[in-house]
């Protein structure tokens, strides 16, 4: 399949890019380019014109924050880098985890953190991590600059709160030394996708669970915490039985019409997937039997 006819241009800074954005009405950012163009193949998409910023300096930077218990993760960090970095193996493992499942070897080496959020393909494995881990993304437009929480990010299939007109520069998470996180990922034998993918980011103090983040991605028409679970870990013991209860409530918050029914799976199998990829996600954090 081919794309069709479109202009291209090459940004040297931020600031350019922004401003081709301005001049090319529908004009579309690419980096690594792994979401945007198989959808242009396909026709799903077809802007007019695309400002690729993947030259950039600067945006690719993988860093702890001097000022706040927090790391900042470049716009422009591969997928790859993301996996293999120690910093963020260390701070945020549920995002290294899901960088090191998402596609295959050239799209982690080529696709880039900040376009795969802007981008927002349901199916994808680091907006789950990034709900879990309650990471913002920093962008900047013709505005100015501005943060946007995870949990405001993502609003429909391929939706974003991401403007046309602006850029993500970097992903910030904030970092517990008493926390762990981890990403579940059931792979679609045939796409490659999250057919289901859970995150979950828990603290406890060995006996008890004092904290629980935990969202999906794939199973659902738009990654989402899974509220009902966390609701039912919070203040409960570090148990097989509360793994066992709080994976069974993995639907239960969600519309009836939240999950994704295709020629892979109905949305009733996909809820029963929920709950058993719940439970092994949980089970791969907490130190009981099994």
């Amino acid at each position: 399949m081919y794309t069709n006819d479109f202009d291209y241009y090459r940004a040297d800074s931020v600031d350019e890019a922004l401003d081709l954005l301005g001049d090319h009405d529908g004009a579309e950012l690419v980096a690594g380019a792994h979401g945007l163009l198989p959808r242009m193949k396909t026709g799903d998409e077809s802007p007019p014109a695309l400002v690729d910023i993947g030259q950039l300096s600067g945006l690719d930077a993988i860093e702890e924050l001097d000022d706040e218990n927090g790391i900042s993760v470049g716009a422009l960090a591969t997928h790859a880098e993301i996996s293999e970095s120690e910093i963020v193996r260390e701070h945020a493992a549920a995002l290294a985890d899901a960088a090191s499942e998402l596609g295959d070897p050239p799209v982690r080496n080529g696709g880039t953190i900040g376009g795969n959020l802007a981008h927002g393909d349901p199916r994808s494995d680091p907006p789950a991590a990034l709900l879990a881990l309650e990471g913002t993304l920093e962008v900047r437009g013709s505005n100015g600059e501005r943060t946007i929480d995870a949990t405001d990010c993502f609003e429909g299939p391929f939706e974003t709160a991401v403007a046309d007109d602006e850029i993500v520069t970097a992903v910030r998470i904030s970092t517990d030394n008493d926390a762990v996180s981890g990403y579940h990922k059931r792979r679609d034998p045939l796409s490659g996708y999250a057919m289901v993918g859970v995150s979950v980011w828990l603290r406890t103090d060995d006996e008890t669970i004092e904290a629980a983040r935990v969202a999906v991605t794939g199973a659902t028409t738009t990654p989402t915490r899974l509220s009902a679970v966390e609701d039912e870990l919070e203040g409960s013991a570090v148990s097989e039985e509360t793994i066992t209860t709080a994976a069974a409530e993995s639907g239960t918050a969600l519309d009836a019409d939240a999950f994704v029914s295709d020629v892979q799976a109905s949305a009733e199998y996909r809820e029963h997937l929920l709950t058993i990829d719940t439970e092994r996600a949980l089970y791969e954090l907490l130190d009981v039997g099994q």
